[in-house]
């Protein structure tokens, strides 16, 4: 299954420090839907993790209520979901909120792929005499523009 994988650069860097490039699968993480406050604070997001415990904490007491449990059940499993869901994303603006790049954004099975993707041109001798790919742009068939649609889905601009 493929995934969605984010470059981040350091601050002040143009591509030249290529072994601090951080590498982070936008997806699902299944440990920050087990455990969300320990996956945040060891991901150092301690004022997130902080506020996941914090908000677990209200929840399981709600839980020990009579009548309420209803309630903490929904803001305990809410923020098991929130991390589940979003945790990579709030890593992500954590580091951008830190001057860190995105630099690119790869599609791929593996990280492994994408790395290779991602370092492909940017490790490349200048020296050497190979001829680089075509990679421009082609100009689309004569059409009308957002009507294509994928597996029969909406496409991206809302139409059908």
């Amino acid at each position: 299954m493929t995934s969605s994988y984010i470059f981040l650069t350091p601050p002040g860097s143009a591509g030249t420090r290529l072994d601090e490039t951080r590498v982070i699968r936008d997806g699902f993480t299944w440990f920050g839907l087990l455990f969300p406050w320990a996956w945040l604070l060891f991901h150092r997001l301690w004022l997130y993790g902080a506020a996941a415990f914090l908000l677990q904490a209200i929840g399981g007491a709600l839980m020990d209520e009579p009548g309420l449990w209803p309630a903490g059940a929904a803001i305990t499993l809410g923020v098991n979901l929130l991390i589940g869901l979003e945790g990579q994303n709030l890593r992500i603006r954590n580091l951008a909120g830190k001057g860190w790049n995105e630099d690119a954004l790869i599609a791929a099975d593996t990280i492994g792929i994408a790395e290779d993707v991602y370092f492909s041109d940017r490790a490349a001798d200048p020296d050497t005499d190979a001829a680089a790919p075509g990679w421009e742009n082609k100009s689309r068939p004569n059409g009308p523009h957002g009507q294509a649609t994928s597996l029969g889905l909406f496409g991206f601009d809302g139409g059908r």
